[in-house]
């Protein structure tokens, strides 16, 4: 099938293919959300987001419009290098993306980087996510580390627009909506800059917060 990459439309494999080819699971699926893998195909690794696992009314009601949905916001990002580029469709449950490998803010990484490429590191996230803004896209799930990763380039990668909202700029919901929502994503910003900044205190966590981040680690086994 044809996709939607930066450039000129490509060929993706097919599902059949995808299940021969070796592949890792990011993240599992749960509910109403899709298993996230990276497969090893044709000399290159693509994601590929798939809802098949999930049960009939999620293949049904749920994936044609969020699918949906996210194309069209990573049709409006095509621009944004921060952004991994939309390969199109496997099929009618499974969407592929370019594969764009980094690791997950957190205070532990902004040790490892040292203060100065921390900085750095969020003034470029700052700049992504407004770049992203005058694009017409609020993601809104900006505050949960898996979307916002850091490249081997000390660079931002933003991830998962699946509930995203997508205004064509200079329409009226642009400019009357939009700034409602941008909070969110600002709010975002503003928690990574404290958390990551120098000498910020632990933060600290619940037993029931430990044991969810337990549960979501073995569920991605």
């Amino acid at each position: 099938m044809s996709g939607g990459a930066r450039g000129a439309p490509r060929v993706l494999p097919t599902r059949a293919e995808i299940a021969r080819a070796p592949s890792r699971l990011l993240k599992r699926g749960r509910g109403a959300k899709p298993d996230v893998l990276a497969v090893a195909i044709a000399g290159e690794t693509l994601v590929v987001k798939d809802y098949a696992p999930r049960a009939a009314w999620v293949r049904r009601l749920v994936a044609p419009r969020v699918l949906a949905r996210e194309e069209r916001v990573h049709r409006a990002l095509a621009p944004h290098a921060a952004v991994p580029a939309c390969l199109g469709r496997v099929d009618a449950l499974a969407l592929a993306f370019e594969y764009r490998p980094g690791e997950p803010l957190s205070r532990a990484l902004a040790q490892r980087l040292g203060a100065d490429a921390s900085a750095r590191l969020l003034e470029r996230l700052a700049d992504a996510v407004a770049r992203m803004h005058a694009l017409g896209v609020v993601h809104l799930d900006l505050r949960h580390r898996d979307n916002v990763l850091c490249d081997s380039d000390g660079c931002p990668v933003l991830v998962d627009f699946a509930f995203a909202m997508c205004f064509r700029p200079g329409s009226f919901w642009y400019r009357w909506y939009r700034p409602t929502v941008l909070v969110y994503d600002e709010y975002a910003i503003a928690k990574w800059r404290d958390r990551l900044r120098e000498g910020a205190p632990p933060r600290r966590r619940s037993a029931f917060g430990r044991w969810r981040s337990r549960r979501r680690r073995d569920r991605g086994r």
